[in-house]
């Protein structure tokens, strides 16, 4: 008979040897470096229009997270619920997941892919990453059922439909010197988080003939155009360095690989670890996805015109505060689609909202690179806090001419309740941990 003292002794010893392998693997995948290898090769290797490029990263992060929870636990899972065995190992998982999506998406990466994984797997006891490559597969295989009829096909991009093409009447979108309507169709893609597209549809903008309007038509006229004699130098640079626009800033570092890169640096100086660095990169980008749907979907919801036209056709706006300046042209090019809200704003404001909801605080000190196409440095800007970043991305789109001061106050209201939603009901921790 085992004395009480001598009881918890043995519970006690057993439960250290069932710990152990789970401990000394965790030594081996003590950082998220698996996750951000994995974000980087995308990076490298994503192509297609912008607006549909944050599908590519949420699924291919979603699915790692995935695998890594089904292994390590403390959190629910984004999207699936894979099972897992207890020595498998949750790198080799993830490494795996990220393999399979990447792959899927861009046929091109294979063999860039295939080398990441085998130099990955090569450093994990086999008795560990043979079980955690199966959890991987899985993970992926659930990922890519899930999204394989998503309706990206149907936006990505496509003439638009009679009823969202150009119109004539004050106010309502009319082609600009980009071309067509592009991704008309996005209102129908399935979110990732949402409920649906416009579950936060931001509040409508204000009627052309207000005081409110006015204020903003006047303010991107001044500010916005070409040739602009009070946009500041610090103005300017901003508005062509997020827009990749210009001479010194051509197809440089995109929004997109801007907060990838931002989430790289807080999560390693945060000394974040595997899960904790899979969750951080998978709630980001399902909050940027649904952000910019959400941003994508109110522009086929309200059809706004653009400065440029709305500058150019003031006279019929009913405003006796805007005049009419036929020529008119913005700092930065005008993209192919409707005003309010803004794209930019809501893709930053969704990012920064929920890097500092998992961090636990929007102070954070971090240091955004541009890289030009050839991948020399371009630019850099230092921050000490995400939402620093993100008011700076946002006003960039007044200070290039393309968007109204309204646009902005919409989208950052209606994606930070995104961020908020999606934090609140995904991946919330595991109450058994």
């Amino acid at each position: 008979m085992l004395t009480n003292e001598r009881w918890i002794a043995a519970v006690f010893i057993v439960a250290i040897a069932v710990l152990i392998p789970r401990t000394v693997e965790g030594m081996d995948r003590s950082n998220g470096d698996v996750i951000v290898e994995w974000n980087q090769l995308l990076q490298s290797n994503i192509t297609g229009l912008p607006v549909g490029q944050p599908r590519s990263y949420a699924m291919l992060q979603i699915a790692m997270a995935d695998a890594v929870v089904a292994i390590e636990g403390h959190y629910q899972p984004f999207h699936a619920k894979v099972w897992a065995p207890s020595d498998a190992s949750a790198e080799a998982a993830a490494a795996q997941a990220g393999h399979d999506v990447l792959v899927s998406l861009f046929p091109a990466a294979q063999a860039a892919a295939d080398a990441a994984l085998a130099n990955r797997l090569a450093q994990i006891p086999p008795e560990r990453a043979i079980p955690g490559v199966q959890v991987g597969k899985r993970a992926a295989a659930a990922i890519l059922a899930w999204r394989a009829n998503d309706g990206y096909d149907s936006a990505d991009p496509n003439p638009a439909p009679l009823d969202l093409a150009p119109g004539t009447l004050p106010g309502i979108w009319r082609q600009t010197a980009t071309g067509r309507y592009q991704f008309s169709e996005i209102i129908n893609v399935l979110p990732f988080g949402l409920l649906t597209s416009t579950q936060f549809l931001p509040h409508p903008f204000p009627q052309l003939e207000s005081t409110e309007y006015a204020d903003a038509f006047n303010e991107v006229k001044s500010v916005g155009r070409i040739d602009s004699t009070v946009r500041t130098p610090e103005q300017g640079r901003f508005a062509q360095l997020f827009a990749g626009n210009g001479p010194a800033y051509k197809n440089v570092t995109n929004v997109f690989r801007v907060w990838s890169n931002v989430a790289r640096d807080v999560s390693r100086s945060n000394s974040l670890s595997l899960v904790d660095t899979a969750r951080l990169f998978a709630m980001m980008w399902a909050a940027m996805h649904d952000s910019i749907l959400t941003s994508h979907s109110s522009k086929a919801v309200y059809r706004l015109w653009r400065p440029e036209t709305a500058i150019a056709h003031a006279d019929i706006d009913n405003n006796p505060a805007t005049d009419a300046e036929p020529g008119w042209a913005p700092l930065i090019p005008t993209p192919p689609y409707p005003a309010y809200s803004s794209d930019m704003t809501c893709i930053t404001t969704g990012a920064s909202r929920m890097v500092a909801h998992v961090l636990g605080s929007d102070a954070q000190s971090f240091t955004v690179t541009w890289y030009a196409a050839t991948g020399g440095v371009v630019d850099t800007q230092p921050y000490t806090s995400l939402s620093a970043l993100a008011t700076d991305e946002a006003n960039s789109r007044v200070w290039g001419g393309i968007h109204y001061r309204f646009d902005l106050e919409g989208s950052h209201a209606s994606c930070t309740q995104v961020a908020d939603y999606l934090f609140d009901n995904y991946m919330e921790p595991r109450r058994d941990d």
